[in-house]
C-alpha cells in the first residue's frame, strides 16, 4: 500500500489462473493475467521458469502502447496485448521447450506523460 499526508492507494496486484495447461506440440494457448491497480500508469511482463532456473524474462506491455519482447520470445510466437486490465499471453507453435512457469508481474505509477 501507498500513502502520502493527502491520499492512501490501494494495493495492486495480479490475478493468474492456477493449475496446469496441457496443450499438444504445435498447438496454440494463452495464458490469463488480470491486474488490479489504483495508479494511472502500468506496466506488465511475462516471465518464463523453467525446472531448476531463475525466471526468465520475456516481454513487456505498458499503458502508453510500448509492446517489447526480449530477442529469446519473438513477437511471431509470443504475442501478449494490454486491454483494459488484463494482459493474456498467447504462445503459438508449440514447442516441447515452452514447458515452464509463467508468471505475470505489475509494477504501477501515479506518474503521467505529458507531450
Amino acid at each position: 500500500m501507498f500513502c502520502s499526508s493527502s491520499e492512501c492507494k490501494g494495493e495492486d496486484k495480479v490475478i493468474q489462473p492456477g493449475g496446469e495447461v496441457i496443450a499438444a506440440e504445435g498447438d496454440s494457448l494463452t495464458l490469463n493475467c488480470t491486474f488490479e491497480t489504483s495508479f494511472s500508469q502500468s506496466y506488465l511482463f511475462w516471465y518464463k521458469q523453467e525446472v531448476i532456473s531463475y525466471p526468465k524474462y520475456m516481454l513487456k506491455r505498458d499503458t502508453y502502447g510500448t509492446e517489447e519482447n526480449s530477442p529469446e520470445f519473438k513477437e511471431d510466437r509470443f504475442v501478449a496485448e494490454l486491454k483494459d486490465k488484463s494482459v493474456p499471453l498467447k504462445i503459438q507453435q508449440l514447442h516441447v521447450s515452452d514447458s515452464a512457469v509463467y508468471y505475470c508481474a505489475l509494477a504501477s505509477s501515479s506518474l503521467t506523460m505529458y507531450e
